[in-house]
Formats: structure tokens, C-alpha cells, sequence
């Protein structure tokens, strides 16, 4: 009976010594750092139409696999080896046990060994690694993101030139136009020579030119013989020029006045039908129209003026001169007042495109805030015990002790209040000292509760409030109290959301008290308030 006994022992001793030697588990290394990756390393041995099934887990416990390697194929002896590895990690330190888990041989399930690792901290030598301060935040490089600016200053300037040329170009003609010529004649001559180096129909423009012809040769005839030559038709014309020309006792051809009237018909047929002379018809009607314009000239009969005619006509003309003076002048005012509000309209175009809006504001509409921060700064002693502080303006003595319980006045021996602005405003800055009069151990959270709890009774609302240790660089320390809170303007019915910063020390049974705030967001109170922080002294109670 024991022989069968040991016999049956013996044979599940050997099947069970088959089974465990099917698959063979191993690792690279049982003790790791944190991070870095252990090697688990599955093997088996089996036949050609064998199938292999290996887990596909995200986890083996505690550990993560972070890379599911390849299986590796063997052929050894007619039988194949295939090697299959995972890299596995963890972020904790610790000691892990990788447990056992399934590998299916033809649907038949074998389990891998169990085995343990340790994952180590990484120790920093603090005395041979050199420490280094964070480093400050870098300015980020302007990148192509704002090229509309660049285009929107070109195109400003491009407008600019193109303006400035118009002007100029505009004033010149207006000058020329405008020119006072002595007598009508003068005033044909120039116009006409003006007119050819215009180079008006040689450009393609021979409607333009006949207009300019034509109205020269019916203003001087309006000028010179009195005549509403500019307001009659051709046909008006010829008539009232050859009943002028009797009146006045003109000798006229008769060549001269149809030489006038075929030319103010062909410019007709030119602006109205739209016909098209040839290029030495134009030329000979130019060469007609100044032979007419010098034929009438000298046909007029010429009258010697009575005296009292020639003062009259002088004063006349003094009259003429003093009112195209005045015309000048007004226009010189009106195209200085135009250049300087053109000239003022691009250059803030050009700072809103490149700066932005609030440079604008700021600096051309002003805040209070920045005229603050950049004006003549004021550093005096204020309060028992004293502090020594820089602000934008002198603080003046205030009255706060309305503002106090009466039960915490009568502890109060002597108390100092400075400020400048008020609750309401937009700035405000406050330094405030006591002394109590009999010697008391004081808690500068509970102060600190109580001096916000007063700037709460007169109007602040919402407030958040955050505290921190504050050491001024004498190595006084104290408590910073900083946040925000909501003021009500009762007058405009506006709510704005203030900064503030409060800041409490207690020397000798002295309390010494600042508290600035501003609107949320406004750069140059920020400063203002760094800036008088940053001055801060104070001075030992006295007894």
C-alpha cells in the first residue's frame, strides 16, 4: 500500500514539475528607480501547431506597462521557443509584487511566478548640486501675429504722402487762378500759354482743352467789353459782341468775328456731339482764338479817365487788395487748423494701431492714477509709533475714530490717522498708529480682522481677503492682508471692484497700520502700491 502510495506521490511531484517548467518567468533587475522601466521576460517551448495566447493587460498590479515588446521566435530541436517581454515602471516609491497571471497554451491555462521589486527615490546631493532661483518669466518674441500693424501704419503713411501731395497740388492751381492780373488782357495771354503746356489734347483730352479755350476768349470779352459773354450761347454772343462793337465804336473785321464764331461752334460740336478735330485744326483754332482776343484788345478805344474816376478806380483796387489779403489770411488760418487736425488724427490712428487704445487714453486723455505715479513723490515720518513712508502726495491728518466701537476707544491712549483720497475714490492710501494704555498682548490676526471689518462698515462689499508674513528690510515683521472687494459710487450708481493691501505691525504695544487699494486691473496703481510698500520704515515706539 505505500509503494502505490509513494508512486502516486512521485507522479503528481513530476506533473507538477512539467507544468511549472512550461513557462519560465523572469526580470531584468528587482530594485529600480522611480520611473525608470523594469524588463519582465515571459518564455515557453512548444510544439509547431501549438497556439500561444499572451495577456494584453494595461497593468500588472501596481505597475504600468509602458511598452509591450515583440514576441521572440526560436526554432530548437523541431520545437519553438517564443520569448515575449514587457517594460513595466512605476511613479511611487515602494516595494511592488508583480503577481501571477495566465498564458494560454491551446486553451489550457499556465500561470507565471509572482515576484517582487522595489522602486527607489532619485536622492539629490544638495551639496554638490549647484541650486539655481527660478528664473524670470521671458518676454515672448513678437511674431508675425501682428502684421495688420505693420500694413495699417504703411497704408496710414501711403495716405498721408497721397494727402499732402492733393494739398499741395490743389493750392498751386488755386494760386494760379486765383492770380490778379492787371487788365484782362494780361489775364487771356497767361491763361492761354498755360494752357498749351497742359498738353491737353495731344493726351487725348480735346474736349477739355476746347472748354479751357473757349471759356478764356468769353472771359476776356466779359472783362474787357462788358458783355455777359459767359452766360450766352454762341449764337447770343456774336450778337451782343457786334452790338458792342457799334456802341463803343470798335473797328472790327468781319473776318475777325466769324473767325470767333466758327470756333465757338466747333468747340460746341466737340463738347456736345462729341466730334473729333483733326490735330491741325485744333492748332489753327487756338492761333484764331488769341488773334481775336489781340484784335479786340486793340480795337477797344481807349479813354482818358477823369481824375475823380482814377481815385475812385485806386481806391477801388486798394479795396480789391485789402480784401484778397484778408481771403489769403483766412485761408492760410483755415489750412493750418486743417493740417494740425489731420496731422493729430493720424498720429493717434497710428499709436492706437501699434499701441492700442488705453496708450492712447493715458497718455492723451490722461488717468489720475499714472499722473500719480509719475509726478513729485513725497517721503515723511507720520503717526506714534512713526512710519517712514514715500507716497505720491502728502497724507493728511484724518479722523478715524468714528469709525471705532466705544468700548475699543476707551483702551485707545493715543491714536494718528494720514490719508489721501477717500473710500469712494479710486485711490486711496491710509497710515494709521495707536498706543494703548495699559500694555497689552497683542494678536495681529484678530487686529487685522478688525481693521478690515472697518473698511467693511464704510461701504466695502464682497471682499476676499488672503494673509501672508510681511518683513520690511529692517527685519520688522508683521502681517500682509491682500484681496479684493466691490465699492458702490452711490452718486453715478456704479460698482467698481478694488485691490486693496493692508499691511499691521506691533512694536512695544503699538500698532502701526497701512492700507492701499485701487481698481482691479489698473496697471500704474499696482505700481504706486509696490512702489510705497517698498518704503515702508518703522520706528521703535516711544514710552
Amino acid at each position: 500500500m505505500k509503494k502505490h502510495l509513494y508512486l502516486l506521490l512521485l507522479l503528481l511531484s513530476t506533473a507538477v514539475f512539467a507544468q511549472q517548467k512550461q513557462v519560465v518567468t523572469s526580470i531584468d533587475t528587482i530594485k529600480n528607480k522611480i520611473g525608470a522601466e523594469f524588463k519582465l521576460t515571459i518564455k515557453t517551448t512548444v510544439d509547431s501547431s501549438s497556439r500561444v495566447l499572451f495577456p494584453k493587460s494595461r497593468n500588472f498590479g501596481a505597475l504600468e506597462v509602458i511598452q509591450s515588446y515583440p514576441i521572440d521566435t526560436v526554432k530548437i530541436d523541431g520545437r519553438y521557443e517564443l520569448t515575449k517581454r514587457y517594460g513595466l515602471t512605476q511613479f511611487d516609491s515602494g516595494r511592488y509584487v508583480i503577481p501571477r497571471f495566465k498564458i494560454f497554451i491551446n486553451n489550457q491555462a499556465f500561470l507565471t511566478d509572482s515576484l517582487l521589486v522595489e522602486v527607489a527615490n532619485v536622492q539629490v546631493d544638495t551639496l554638490k548640486q549647484k541650486m539655481y532661483d527660478i528664473k524670470d518669466i521671458a518676454p515672448a518674441e513678437e511674431t508675425m501675429g501682428n502684421w495688420w500693424k505693420y500694413v495699417l501704419a504703411i497704408l496710414l503713411l501711403a495716405g498721408i504722402a497721397v494727402l499732402v501731395y492733393w494739398f499741395l497740388k490743389k493750392r498751386q492751381e488755386k494760386k494760379l487762378n486765383e492770380e490778379v492780373f492787371k487788365t484782362p488782357i494780361e489775364k487771356a495771354t497767361t491763361l492761354l500759354d498755360t494752357l498749351e503746356r497742359k498738353e491737353l489734347w495731344q493726351k487725348g483730352e480735346v474736349k477739355a482743352y476746347y472748354s479751357e479755350l473757349t471759356d478764356i476768349a468769353r472771359n476776356y470779352i466779359e472783362e474787357a467789353i462788358e458783355i455777359p459773354a459767359m452766360e450766352s450761347t454762341t449764337s447770343e454772343l456774336i450778337q451782343g459782341l457786334r452790338a458792342a462793337s457799334v456802341k463803343k465804336k470798335m473797328t472790327l473785321s468781319q473776318e475777325i468775328i466769324e473767325n470767333l464764331e466758327r470756333v465757338l461752334k466747333q468747340a460746341d460740336l466737340v463738347k456736345f456731339a462729341k466730334s473729333k478735330p483733326l490735330d491741325f485744326e485744333i492748332t489753327e483754332d487756338r492761333n484764331k482764338i488769341q488773334k481775336v482776343i489781340l484784335t479786340l484788345d486793340k480795337s477797344i478805344p481807349v479813354e482818358v479817365p477823369l481824375e475823380e474816376e482814377l481815385l475812385l478806380n485806386e481806391a477801388q483796387k486798394q479795396k480789391q487788395i485789402e480784401l484778397q489779403l484778408r481771403k489769403q489770411r483766412k485761408k492760410r488760418i483755415q489750412t493750418a487748423i486743417a493740417s494740425v487736425v489731420f496731422l493729430v488724427t493720424a498720429v493717434t490712428t497710428y499709436f492706437i494701431a501699434t499701441r492700442g487704445f488705453d496708450f492712447v487714453k493715458d497718455n492723451i486723455m490722461g488717468h489720475p492714477t499714472k499722473e500719480l505715479l509719475e509726478g513729485e513723490w513725497v517721503k515723511s515720518e507720520y503717526g506714534n509709533p512713526g512710519i517712514i513712508i514715500e507716497t505720491p502726495k502728502v497724507l493728511k491728518r484724518v479722523d478715524l475714530t468714528k469709525t471705532l466701537p466705544k468700548n475699543g476707544m476707551a483702551l485707545i491712549k493715543e491714536m494718528q490717522s494720514f490719508g489721501y483720497g477717500s473710500i469712494v475714490d479710486r485711490f486711496y492710501v491710509m497710515v494709521s498708529t495707536l498706543k494703548y494704555k495699559a500694555e497689552t498682548q497683542i494678536d495681529l490676526a484678530k487686529s487685522m480682522d478688525g481693521a478690515l471689518q472697518s473698511l467693511e462698515a464704510q461701504g466695502a462689499q464682497n471682499m476676499i481677503v488672503k494673509q501672508e508674513e510681511f518683513e520690511t528690510p529692517e527685519g520688522v515683521k508683521g502681517l500682509k492682508a491682500y484681496g479684493t472687494f466691490s465699492q458702490l459710487d452711490s452718486q453715478n450708481k456704479t460698482t467698481a471692484r478694488m485691490y486693496y493691501e493692508a499691511l499691521l505691525f506691533s512694536q512695544e504695544g503699538g500698532l502701526q497700520q497701512i492700507l492701499i487699494f485701487h481698481e482691479e486691473g489698473d496697471s500704474y496703481g499696482n505700481e504706486i502700491s509696490e512702489r510705497v510698500l517698498n518704503t515702508v520704515e518703522l520706528k521703535q515706539a516711544s514710552k
